[in-house]
């Protein structure tokens, strides 16, 4: 009985909601929100507080941030979106429904994200790992497992003269089908499909004679990062080659490399976690020949001044091969700056891949205690 007029109350109290609605537009249904509230007197008191305790035990969920986003704009009066969500982003508010950093760093990647061209998320050509079309079954497997990638461009001779790509699971694919017992072939009770016969996979045919080649995209460095996003998801095809004005590989541009544009880094198990700047001893810095220069002046401090080079090139194996004009060979010594010797720990034909940065002043006090200790 008592449940009777507190489900009654309900439908009344949107009544009165609606009625009250209705009567600041114009309209005066008076006698309809009076009835609603004759009718419910004690029982829409219980009906709320009923309310309020299932209220109170299941929380609603916070505003998403697609929500966040709409709610400023619903409160500017500017003229242009774009211009909207970048002023919402530079605004420092300890707002409970602000951006998280997290939040805000990839809003900010979006609105950059109509500006940046191939070139800027592309990998250089020095650093594609590739297959020649000449490579061996045998061969392609070994690539596959030290690289760690699941896609590869193959070329013929060089670089410039590529012809598409390959994929690990088209390579999988082939071995299982070569490699699977067929039925009458075996005793065991076992089902056909998961029979394996390996010692029947030719090893030694090349990837040409395979028909394992996909195509791969052909794009100028100057075109823009988004259409290319949408030029792969049209083709589905996740692999593009740079190609320069007189026809040449100038780097590769993969999916994932516009994604983290946006998103940050993705890393997945076979990802190397070496990271691009150690300090291995009071002064002494093992540095990636990739790493940035800004990178590496924080992490060493204000005496680490890039000086003119900072206006021609970004990492530091770019610095030393600015000061030579040429890569430097291995184990070679080059002080790029004043108060810092580069010691060559690895470098190749086309690039510099490790260097040992040695503060001069701390290493030469650590000489001359060295040689005090071997006095004494």
């Amino acid at each position: 009985m008592n449940d009777k007029p507190e489900t009654a109350a309900r439908p009344d109290a949107g009544s009165a909601t609606k009625a009250s609605d209705t009567s600041e537009e114009g309209s005066s249904p008076s006698t309809v929100t009076s009835g609603a509230n004759s009718t419910s007197g004690a029982s829409g008191t219980s009906a709320a507080a009923g309310a309020g305790s299932v209220a109170s035990e299941t929380l609603p969920a916070g505003p998403s941030l697609f929500d966040r986003v709409l709610g400023l704009f619903r409160q500017r009066n500017g003229t242009s979106l774009r211009e909207e969500i970048a002023g919402a982003l530079a605004e420092t508010t300890s707002d409970a429904g602000a951006f998280s950093p997290g939040e805000r760093a990839m809003l900010n990647n979006i609105l950059r994200l109509r500006e940046v061209r191939v070139e800027d998320v592309m990998v250089p050509r020095a650093d594609i790992q590739g297959v020649e079309i000449t490579t061996t079954l045998g061969d392609l497997l070994g690539t596959f497992e030290q690289s760690g990638h699941s896609r590869m461009p193959v070329y013929s001779e060089t670089l410039d003269d590529p012809r598409g790509m390959v994929h690990i699971r088209d390579v999988l694919a082939h071995i299982t089908k070569i490699a699977r017992v067929k039925k009458g072939r075996t005793t065991r009770k076992t089902p056909a499909a998961t029979v394996l016969d390996l010692a029947q996979v030719d090893l030694a045919r090349t990837i040409g004679d395979l028909n394992l080649i996909r195509p791969v995209l052909f794009v100028p460095p100057s075109m823009l990062a988004s259409d290319l996003m949408g030029r792969m998801q049209t083709t589905r095809t996740q692999m593009a080659l740079v190609i320069d004005e007189y026809g040449g590989t100038d780097g590769l541009a993969s999916l994932e490399d516009i994604v983290e544009m946006v998103v940050g880094d993705i890393e997945d198990e076979h990802d190397d976690d070496e990271p691009m700047i150690t300090q291995s001893g009071d002064g002494v810095f093992i540095v990636d020949g990739k790493a940035e220069i800004d990178d590496v002046a924080k992490m060493i401090g204000g005496d680490f001044a890039a000086g003119e080079h900072g206006e021609y090139v970004d990492t530091i194996g770019g610095m030393i091969f600015n000061t030579l004009g040429r890569v430097p060979a291995r184990g070679e010594v080059v002080q790029a700056i004043p108060g810092f010797e580069f010691h060559v720990l690895d470098a190749d034909p086309r690039r510099v891949k490790r260097v040992r940065i040695v503060q001069s002043q701390k290493g030469e006090r650590r000489r001359r205690a060295t040689a005090r200790t071997e006095q004494a």
